[in-house]
């Protein structure tokens, strides 16, 4: 796999679960690393390990404010754009925070850019943007109608993506996450994404609520291919790679069910007692697609996105992380 070395980055959204790995893989790789974040949902624990680093440097600061992002990309050649209010539910019940943030400070972050001179700036979109496209697997080319105000945010950062691209010369990738997962992804709060909630209620000993009757399926996609494909996507030198959209994700879906059952299976290696565990089923949320299963050929084939963990190895992993974490 190609990776970025001695390269200046701006993460936004460096302390959240996504860009505080991102943060940690580009600092490993001998690169120097400006965070921006305004720990709405960010924690300043994912960050702690990275603040003597003498390449990393940490701008508190919010998307929403021009003069933030300007100081942000200052000296920069690359921008991995992360920063977003996150979750469906939010975005249900909070849509104008949501639309602010998503599509405010995405334009902000645009303009910052392009004035700076950014070389090339690639940034998190999302599988939502499928809505209501019953087809599977998913093409970048064919979406739906939008569930939620969350996903009509994601594919408006599309379309605002193609208008600087066309308009400004800009280099612009969108990467739309299929439910990504990993370590410091949080396991509290109401908008907890379903891996590490689950794991939580496991390790405690409290039966998970699964939302429907755990036929919901997900392709699920460990945080070390969203590195992979994020370096690709910087690094890229086809001309045709460039201001389009990719889907991120390992090309499998899995049922919230089967989902359930290996993280008893793995779980139950620290506590054999979680192995007698069984879920609780409420009713469906609001805006979930049914199913959700990426075809992940068009960033194999234009940006060598070739994902090295599936779901049960990606688990093991994350598994190992939350055991100690939550034991602390």
């Amino acid at each position: 796999m190609r990776k970025l070395k001695s390269s200046k980055v701006l993460v936004t959204g460096g302390a959240g679960f996504i860009g505080s790995n991102l943060v940690e893989a580009l600092l490993h790789q001998d690169n120097h690393v400006v965070c921006l974040d305004n720990f709405s949902t960010g924690k300043r624990e994912n960050i702690a390990p990275f603040l003597n680093h003498p390449h990393f440097n940490m701008i508190e600061g919010d998307i929403r404010n021009p003069d933030d992002c300007m100081r942000a990309v200052e000296g920069m050649e690359f921008v991995l754009h992360q920063a977003a209010l996150g979750s469906v539910p939010r975005s249900i019940n909070d849509p104008a925070t949501t639309n602010n943030v998503n599509i405010g400070g995405f334009v902000n972050m645009l303009v910052a850019a392009r004035d700076a001179g950014i070389k090339r700036f690639v940034y998190a979109a999302s599988s939502s943007t499928y809505g209501d496209h019953p087809a599977l697997p998913k093409i970048e080319d064919n979406i739906g109608k939008p569930l939620s105000p969350y996903a009509v945010t994601k594919y408006v950062n599309e379309l605002y993506a193609g208008v600087f691209a066309d308009l400004y010369g800009m280099e612009l990738i969108g990467l739309r996450y299929f439910n990504v997962f990993g370590k410091r992804q949080d396991p509290d709060g109401a908008y907890a994404a379903v891996i590490p909630k689950f794991i939580k209620s496991l390790i405690d000993g409290i039966p998970p609520v699964i939302n429907g009757e755990g036929n919901h399926s997900r392709d699920f996609t460990y945080v070390e291919n969203v590195i992979q494909v994020n370096q690709l996507a910087l690094l890229t030198e086809n001309p045709g790679a460039l201001n389009t959209v990719y889907n991120v994700a390992y090309g499998e879906n899995t049922s919230l069910n089967e989902l359930f059952d290996q993280l008893t299976s793995f779980l139950s290696v620290y506590n054999p007692a979680i192995a007698e565990i069984k879920p609780v089923y409420g009713p469906p949320r609001k805006g979930d697609v049914l199913h959700s299963l990426a075809s992940i050929e068009k960033a194999k084939n234009l940006l060598g996105y070739d994902p090295e963990f599936g779901l049960k190895d990606g688990l093991k992993q994350a598994i190992g992380w939350y055991y100690e974490y939550l034991s602390k």
